[in-house]
């Protein structure tokens, strides 16, 4: 794969792509095609105006220092907590909050709709909260019978 961009930070920590013909284009957002099911494969750089300015098919397959800020990038973007427990649900309907536990500590976070609990591949589920945090169950029958039951009334 040739490598025909350059990529740094500015100094206000943005990110900089330097295409093959030296134009510089600050404000990089790198988005993932399949940031679930294929996170290595099919990333996107787009400019400030929401344009792709590059496409890149293997993240592994980039030189180690461009790959290292992409990552950094990508670990703030794909903040998505994993949900071990349920512990509690304010009601049945939604709106409603939610009390859990995650792999990064305890909290709560508002359901605004069922439709915001997506099934994905193999029996896991990604439940969006009110405020965009998206959560992931990688395997709900993982979870304890009683997070399980409270999680059954809204699928």
């Amino acid at each position: 794969m040739q490598i025909d961009f350059q990529l740094e930070r500015d100094a206000f920590g943005r990110l900089v792509l330097i295409d093959a013909e030296g134009q510089r284009h600050e404000g990089i957002v790198p988005v993932r095609a399949f940031p679930l099911s294929a996170p290595g494969e099919g990333l996107s750089l787009v400019g400030a105006d929401g344009r792709e300015c590059v496409w890149v098919d293997r993240i592994d397959a980039l030189p180690a220092a461009t790959r290292t800020l992409l990552d950094a990038e990508l670990a703030a973007r794909d903040f998505a907590p994993t949900l071990l427990k349920l512990h509690k649900v304010s009601s049945f309907g939604v709106p409603s909050t939610w009390q859990v536990s995650t792999d990064r500590g305890e909290t709560s976070f508002v359901l605004k709709a069922e439709e915001d609990i997506r099934r994905l591949d193999g029996g896991a589920l990604l439940i969006a909260s009110a405020h965009g945090v998206q959560f992931r169950i990688p395997d709900v029958k993982a979870l304890d019978r009683a997070s399980r039951k409270l999680l059954e009334r809204f699928l």
